[in-house]
């Protein structure tokens, strides 16, 4: 069951996830990200956008692994280059991230590289994820479990998992040196303590920084109107909207839930530019929908904010959450977050 569910219109505690700092940090690198900044510090936020296109998912691409990313609750982080970071020393990176996480959780007792574990860590490809042949081949990381008992196909079970990629990077790509890797966008599930433990690591060995990736109701507005205007072969769930109005003591949450069908005809009705979703458009789709729950509730919901939206494309929350759920649609989705978190970085 999705935690962000609501009933509608429905009161409810919000649960404020305070997310840590502790993966902020500054190195030698903000140097070279400080001429970054100069360059595109005040690019504008794109008043169009393309519509997600369908199936980009490159031909080697591992369709297992893809399976295993989807309906997952994602945690969303920007990420700095990383300073000499080598695909071929993937096997190594594992041993020895096991060995910091161990000696870690150990409360720094020294554990020897190679020593029998509790716990092992698999660095993997993730081929095809990316936008362009440009973009670095995007790459996932897991915790394991090693069982008492061997097991069918010899692996534990999956403590912990976090994966980076660059789709459609260009503007970032272009900015720095060969020895800096650009996967601008982290994603992590499972405990924080895990993931300050892997982001600790990742700051000593590459020189980065991680980064919490929030998203505001603007963006919120822009993934709900192009989400909603991709074409689907069958929908999974209805299209849902979430706002929060801040009250006292307890705030208040109104769930506003539209069959996909409406909201695509909708959509429809407002949308002009062939393939391409323009603010404009945004603005007036969302317009449509806060004029249909005033009309039904005498509601203004422009004078709440917009925290989740969810469709049969993916769902987002503002505090940096969000679930992928059409593999269709997988690259157009992380072209629009590994946007994000350059801007964030930049």
């Amino acid at each position: 069951m999705d935690p962000y569910e609501s009933p509608e219109l429905t009161p409810s505690q919000r649960s404020s996830s305070s997310l840590q700092d502790y993966l902020v940090g500054t190195t030698p690198l903000q140097k070279r990200l400080d001429s970054v900044r100069k360059l595109t510090s005040f690019a504008p936020t794109p008043s169009r956008r393309k519509i997600p296109p369908r199936s980009q998912l490159q031909e080697d691409v591992d369709l297992h692994k893809i399976a295993f990313l989807l309906h997952k609750q994602w945690t969303l982080y920007s990420l700095t280059p990383l300073y000499k970071f080598s695909y071929t020393n993937l096997k190594e990176y594992s041993r020895l991230l096991s060995a910091f996480i161990a000696a870690e959780k150990q409360k720094g007792l020294a554990v020897e590289v190679g020593e029998d574990l509790n716990l092992k860590v698999l660095f993997s490809t993730l081929l095809g994820v990316k936008g362009t042949q440009k973009d670095p081949e995007a790459f996932l990381v897991q915790i394991l479990s090693k069982s008492q008992l061997p097991l069918e196909h010899g692996e534990g079970k999956v403590l912990w998992t976090g994966w980076f990629c660059c789709v459609f990077g260009d503007t970032i790509l272009e900015t720095v040196s060969e020895d800096f890797t650009c996967l601008p966008l982290f994603l992590a599930n499972g405990a924080e303590s895990n993931t300050a433990l892997i982001g600790t690591w990742f700051q000593k060995n590459f020189d980065c920084s991680f980064t919490p990736l929030a998203i505001n109701a603007f963006n919120l507005s822009w993934m709900a109107a192009m989400w909603t205007a991709c074409k689907m072969d069958r929908y999974t769930g209805a299209t849902e909207f979430f706002w929060s109005v801040p009250c006292s003591p307890q705030s208040l949450d109104i769930s506003y839930a539209i069959h996909p069908e409406d909201a695509k005809a909708l959509w429809d009705s407002v949308h002009k530019t062939p393939g391409e979703v323009t603010q404009e458009e945004v603005d007036l789709f969302m317009d449509c929908l806060y004029s249909h729950f005033h009309r039904h509730f005498k509601i203004h919901l422009s004078a709440t904010r917009l925290v989740r939206v969810s469709t049969s494309v993916a769902s987002a929350h503002t505090d940096g959450k969000i679930k992928i759920l059409c593999h269709k649609y997988l690259i157009g989705v992380l072209a629009y977050l590994t946007e994000l978190a350059i801007f964030q970085i930049e």
